[in-house]
């Protein structure tokens, strides 16, 4: 049963993800005039296939561990002289018809909407998932510190911090950081009465909160919006820092896995509730749109890469050079795979 729980989470979090992805792809195209001829989700023979009206195949195919979309001309960007010699009939939607500004922005478009995509699920988990909060309210008042010798007593709540209201532990820690050029002017509830201190600058205040004054709450919209960017931005630091550590030594490559770990902690997910299902969908879309970002030339960022040297020097990039590139680009992306398929059957069936 947890095998096809885990096959089904695989099929619903790599579905979205790819769909996303392709999606942006196939907009970003349409808007600038290129024709898109295919727009697939999985590879191989189709189960399901369509045509619109603007003559793009539409396919659902039997392998779903991936999609395409298959943009008109675009594999002969760095064969300028294919694109010349064909009649003028066949440039018509090509993709070497339209600037290079309108290449760049088909080409960032997919990773641009992985990381939309994470963005509007974590903003929708803070808005409509209850959460936690630390109140401001002080537990304990360090002897000799800062807030010791300006009067704060324990069951003081904080209000106030110079003209920025407290409503949570953490926004009092923003507040004194934001105080650490000067006195900051803290405002108290005790009791019934408002009490007015003045805390000078320090690393330290001296103040521990009382962990038993926490509240369940929901953030409104724009805070929701704000702490989305902000867990968008901190996956993405976080996957690149892993990255950077796995490249230097730091960290084992064996902690890297393929499609068997993102099956197993997706049904795992799927068997945890709606908002654990999306959340690895968004953390997923975040892993996808940084690693597509990385400077090899087979993935987007690669070709975004090109596409600004290539406005640097003023020149198309081409030849048997770039072609070396990109069949080394392709040889890390299957050796990544393997790797990662290893490192899964080694934890799977127990091989040191």
């Amino acid at each position: 049963m947890q095998i096809i729980l885990s096959i089904i989470a695989l099929l619903i979090v790599l579905g979205a993800v790819v769909f996303v992805h392709e999606l942006g792809h196939f907009w970003a195209a349409r808007w600038a005039g290129v024709r898109v001829d295919t727009f697939s989700i999985g590879f191989g023979p189709a189960i399901l296939k369509w045509h619109d009206k603007h003559g793009t195949v539409w396919k659902l195919a039997c392998l779903p561990l991936g999609g395409y979309v298959s943009i008109y001309g675009q594999e002969d960007m760095f064969d300028r002289k294919k694109y010349a010699e064909l009649p003028d009939d066949k440039k018509n939607g090509h993709y070497l018809s339209v600037p290079a500004w309108k290449q760049f922005i088909i080409v960032a478009a997919g990773v641009t909407m992985n990381f939309i995509l994470a963005w509007i699920i974590y903003s929708g988990i803070f808005m409509f998932q209850p959460r936690q909060v630390q109140l401001p309210v002080v537990g304990q008042v360090i002897q000799e510190s800062i807030a010791f010798d300006a009067g704060v007593k324990p069951g003081d709540t904080i209000v106030r911090i110079d003209d920025k209201k407290i409503t949570n532990w953490g926004e009092l820690i923003i507040a004194k950081e934001l105080a650490s050029g000067h006195n900051a002017d803290v405002l108290l509830l005790r009791g019934e009465k408002l009490v007015r201190v003045e805390l000078a600058p320090a690393e330290r205040w001296g103040l521990v909160a009382d962990g038993s004054k926490t509240e369940l709450r929901k953030k409104g919209f724009f805070d929701g919006l704000y702490a989305g960017a902000r867990e968008t931005y901190n996956q993405s630091k976080t996957l690149l820092v892993v990255l950077k550590q796995i490249i230097t030594g730091e960290r084992s490559s064996k902690q890297l896995g393929s499609f068997i770990t993102i099956a197993e902690v997706s049904g795992q997910a799927l068997a945890m509730g709606l908002v654990a299902l999306l959340s690895i969908i968004a953390l997923l879309s975040v892993n996808l749109g940084v690693i597509n970002l990385l400077p090899l030339p087979v993935l987007d960022g690669g070709y975004l890469l090109i596409l600004i040297i290539e406005a640097i020097i003023r020149r198309k990039l081409g030849g048997r050079g770039m072609e070396i590139a990109i069949l080394i680009g392709w040889l890390l992306i299957i050796g990544l795979f393997a790797l990662t398929m290893w490192n899964d059957i080694a934890r799977v069936f127990g091989i040191n």
